[in-house]
C-alpha cells in the first residue's frame, strides 16, 4: 500500500474507486471539487508516480475517467473536463 497527497478527514467531499475493492487490488483518490487530493494504491504497483502527478497538478479531472481502469492515469493530467 501506498500513499500520496494528505487530506483531514472531512476535507474530501468525494472518492472514487479504481479497481476491484473486494479483491484488495485497487486505487483509492479523495477528491474534493473535483481535484485530487491525495490517492492511495493497494496491491497495484507502479502507479504512486501518476497519482502523485495527479496530486500535485491541482486540476479537475474527470472522475469517471478516473476510476476506468483502461483510462492510463498519466493521460488525466492537463486533461481538464
Amino acid at each position: 500500500m501506498e500513499y500520496s497527497g494528505y487530506v483531514e478527514p472531512d476535507g474530501y467531499d468525494e472518492v472514487i474507486f479504481r479497481g476491484d475493492v473486494e479483491a484488495r487490488r485497487f486505487i483509492a483518490f479523495w477528491l474534493r471539487g473535483g481535484r485530487v487530493l491525495a490517492g492511495m494504491n493497494v496491491n497495484i504497483w507502479d502507479v504512486n508516480d501518476a497519482i502523485g502527478d495527479l496530486v500535485r497538478a491541482g486540476e479537475r479531472v474527470d472522475t469517471s475517467a478516473l476510476g476506468d481502469t483502461e483510462t492510463p492515469l498519466g493521460s488525466l493530467v492537463g486533461a481538464s473536463p
